[in-house]
């Protein structure tokens, strides 16, 4: 009976907390206990099953999916957003406006943040982004060269400037070429002081924003001209290749794949990217599912911004 009595008490103690939204201080004094007895209560309470905690989540969210990705792929933090349909376009939107309410909530004063040039899901989240009064962005960094063809090079140029305004920062951007014809051109691009200026930052950065790329280049990047040629994008293909961040490619394992090619690319290496604070990948579609796989367990992303389509994909792709 003794522990029949003791239990009463402490489901009395958790009703008023849980259900009564009295303060601990108020609960010790109305049934005269100390303070300490109405917490080490409110824990027993739980232990007990007297207090259970249901999180309900609403309908268009999707938890399950997330938790499943964050176990596979050993990944801090995943968010599965809502889409009627598995196209491209449609993915690119939803993730879009997903990664924008994101970044206005999480973004802190004097942050650098790091964007990559040529992701069209990168420039839907911009378009998403209201103007931002008290998060004073201190740099927007282009983090691959925004360079390219220029019935598209407003678009790079476009989504550096245009974030920093929205942010209340200085754009910083990268005006080379992503990809260069030979590693001699990249040397001299990289004696530019301008050049230079930007690519001192990358090691600054506090929030990358990256998008992932399957080793088949997306139509933006195709059209920027900063792509390799079909016989090198073979050789990627056969060295294991599955993906890039900003042109750096990367196997199914997640580790990085070397390649002469690598020595004409200007931007963000992997291995700086693993040393900023904060990775935010968008990306999103069937043709994608291998290279952010792949992208996950490189081990530099902290959180995946996707669609459902997805990340069911995802979870069903085998280990390599």
């Amino acid at each position: 009976m003794a522990r029949l009595h003791e239990l009463r008490l402490i489901s009395r103690v958790a009703q008023m907390y849980h259900i009564e939204k009295r303060r601990q201080a108020e609960i010790a004094d109305h049934l005269r206990l100390s303070q300490a007895t109405v917490s080490r209560m409110l824990k027993r309470a739980e232990a007990e099953d007297i207090v259970r905690t249901s999180v309900i989540p609403p309908a268009g969210t999707y938890s399950e999916l997330e938790s499943v990705l964050r176990e596979k792929y050993g990944l801090p933090e995943a968010v599965v957003v809502e889409c009627t349909e598995d196209r491209d376009a449609a993915i690119m939107a939803r993730i879009g406006e997903a990664a924008a309410h994101l970044l206005e909530v999480t973004l802190a004063p004097g942050e650098i943040i790091g964007v990559s040039s040529w992701s069209q899901t990168i420039f839907k989240m911009v378009e998403n982004i209201h103007p931002q009064k008290s998060a004073q962005v201190k740099y927007v960094v282009q983090t691959l060269g925004g360079m390219g063809d220029p019935s598209v090079q407003t678009h790079a140029t476009q989504l550096t400037t245009r974030l920093a305004r929205l942010t209340g920062a200085e754009p910083k951007l990268l005006p080379v070429q992503g990809l260069t014809s030979s590693r001699e051109a990249k040397l001299l691009m990289l004696a530019d002081p301008f050049v230079r200026e930007t690519m001192d930052l990358f090691g600054s950065i506090t929030l990358a924003i990256v998008g992932i790329g399957a080793v088949e280049p997306s139509e933006l990047l195709a059209r920027s001209g900063n792509i390799f040629s079909s016989r090198e994008l073979a050789d990627l293909a056969e060295a294991g290749a599955v993906g890039d961040i900003s042109l750096r490619f990367f196997d199914a394992n997640g580790r990085p794949v070397k390649t002469p090619l690598d020595e004409r690319v200007i931007g963000l290496p992997l291995e700086d990217l693993k040393k900023v604070g904060r990775v935010i990948a968008l990306a999103g579609g069937a043709k994608k599912a291998a290279a952010i796989a792949g992208a996950l367990r490189v081990g530099v992303i902290d959180m995946l911004v996707t669609d459902k389509f997805t990340a069911q994909r995802l979870i069903d792709q085998p280990d390599p």
